[in-house]
């Protein structure tokens, strides 16, 4: 078979049921944050079907993957995501993620050795805040490749990925019990310690520099409200444009997490969820050939950097390996991600329409690379240059 673009559209056209299905059987069953086990299964068996090498539970991790064709010198990989959001299931869209690694590497599957590519779909678990790529990345999931693409939907198309570095943490105070009316004065408050946290940052935050955020949420504030809480806790997360941005502003931020625990006589905790996630760094030679090759969405011309203050662990990734994470439109203005109805529409007629293309996409980018010795040598020096030492 000839190794065209014209080839990669015709197999999406021809298995555009098949694809749109997977779409709306993982969005049908949203699984959380390392707990996408019918997802996994659900992918993995999409892959050997398209003749795809399985591995499941790749790499020690119960929903991760990974599916391989191909032995040429140029080493790509396809990321698929597929957890949902506490709440509101598949809000964020990553069904459309995970279908279209699939439906692009099936439309690839049969030119692999012609156009002289390994190719891998790896499935990564726990995109939502709990640091799956950072994990997979220290159990070596990502070594030895070239380059790493993926998808992400949206309201409106982005070929480039700007994103914020963002740090997960996990606040608890615990103070002291006691009847709220009979001995108030036995008590220590842990849940004021959050109203004291929670004024501290709002008046912090006239003074952070731009493109830093700080929100969060108490998921723990007491027992009874005739008992003095003694154990409360929080989920926050603290943004800036930068890791180094983020070091030096989130210091700012854990103090007033300490004004809380000082001002009640509580002890605070502080945990992380995940490691830090980076910013997004694209690969110019990704990045050109996924510009000529992007497909229009339902909703309409492209946009400007998609989604540029959301943060993703994708970013370590393209930190060590060349990587693209552009965004596809699925027609939802003005309905955004993380909102219920963003994943009413993620699987609408707008979405499936989206979906393809970005199967498209996706499989002609790859096709120009690789079709490309000029780009397949600059993609390797990409790659080199992130992997060395000091870049």
């Amino acid at each position: 078979m000839k190794a065209t673009k014209g080839a990669v559209d015709r197999h999406v056209d021809r298995t555009a049921e098949d694809i749109v299905d997977v779409s709306h059987r993982i969005h049908a069953m949203p699984e959380l944050a390392w707990q996408e086990v019918r997802s996994s299964v659900l992918l993995c068996d999409e892959l050997e079907r398209a003749g795809l090498d399985v591995e499941r539970s790749a790499w020690g991790l119960e929903t991760a993957f990974v599916a391989t064709i191909g032995s040429g010198d140029l080493r790509l990989a396809l990321c698929a995501e597929y957890d949902a959001l506490p709440g509101m299931g598949h809000a964020c869209g990553h069904n459309i993620i995970a279908a279209s690694a699939v439906g692009s590497a099936a439309a690839l599957a049969p030119l692999v050795d012609e156009l002289g590519i390994t190719l891998q779909v790896i499935g990564t678990p726990a995109e939502e805040g709990k640091g799956g790529k950072i994990e997979l990345l220290s159990r070596g999931a990502f070594d030895g490749l070239h380059g790493a693409l993926m998808i992400h939907p949206g309201p409106a198309d982005a070929a480039e990925c700007v994103t914020s570095a963002v740090s997960h943490l996990t606040i608890a105070y615990d103070g002291r019990a006691a009847h709220s009316a009979g001995f108030p004065e036995l008590g220590v408050n842990a849940a004021d310690a959050f109203v004291i946290a929670q004024a501290s940052i709002g008046l912090l935050r006239q003074h952070l520099p731009q493109g830093v955020m700080v929100h969060g949420i108490v998921n723990r504030g007491g027992e009874a409200p005739n008992a003095v809480p003694a154990r409360t806790e929080g989920s926050w997360y603290v943004r800036s444009r930068t890791l180094q941005d983020l070091a030096e502003n989130e210091p700012r931020v854990l103090r007033c997490f300490e004004a809380g625990a000082i001002a009640t006589g509580s002890t605070l905790s502080v945990g992380y969820d995940s490691p830090p996630y980076a910013e997004f760094h694209n690969s110019e030679v990704l990045l050109a050939a996924y510009r000529n090759n992007m497909i229009a969405a339902p909703a309409g011309p492209a946009g400007g950097p998609g989604m540029a203050r959301s943060s993703t662990d994708m970013g370590n990734v393209s930190a060590v390996i060349p990587s693209i994470h552009p965004y596809i439109g699925i027609g939802s203005g003005p309905v955004v991600n993380h909102q219920p109805e963003f994943a009413a529409h993620a699987v609408t007629s707008q979405a499936d329409a989206a979906l393809l293309g970005a199967c498209k996409a996706l499989g002609r980018t790859v096709i120009e690379v690789a079709s490309d010795p000029n780009a397949r040598v600059a993609l390797k020096r990409e790659a080199e240059r992130l992997a060395s030492p000091v870049h």
